[in-house]
């Protein structure tokens, strides 16, 4: 099982922190959201990480505002070190950015179409819509297969 090839938003797509310290600017993206449920991501927000994948093509205004953790041997996580606006998780092997989906100006609404680390999912919250789940295991097969 693998998450479905994504739809890709070709304009550009902007957001920023909530201080306004850092812009970012999005060349292209896909409308579809997908969620986090493991340990460190609802460590970092409180609840799961609500994210759009947008690729490599990422620009980030503000650099003195941004700070990054190194949050695992693969991934680093970014935010505004004046406000803590969470800003990205990266990984490290290809520079792919994972923005949190409240961040970004969209031109339409999103889907929410996937979950992953779902058996780390705590059972006090579920969602209704109908996604793909995805295990750790299944999500890091996805990306050695890459």
């Amino acid at each position: 099982m693998s998450i479905p090839q994504l739809q890709l938003v070709q304009e550009p797509v902007h957001g920023q922190c909530l201080c306004g310290k850092v812009k970012v600017k999005v060349a292209q993206m896909a409308l579809k959201v997908g969620a986090c449920h493991c340990q460190s991501c609802r460590t970092w927000t409180g609840g799961p990480l609500f994210t759009f994948d947008c690729g490599t093509e990422v620009k980030l205004d503000g650099a003195c505002f941004i700070s990054s953790f190194q949050s695992s041997d693969w991934a680093e996580r970014g935010f505004c070190n004046n406000c803590g606006t969470h800003l990205f998780y990266r990984l490290k092997q290809n520079g792919q950015y994972f923005i949190p989906a409240g961040l970004l100006r969209l031109p339409e609404d999103p889907v929410f179409d996937h979950q992953i680390f779902i058996e780390q999912k705590p059972l006090w919250y579920c969602f209704a819509n109908q996604t793909t789940e995805l295990t750790g295991a299944e999500v890091f097969a996805s990306f050695s297969s890459d």
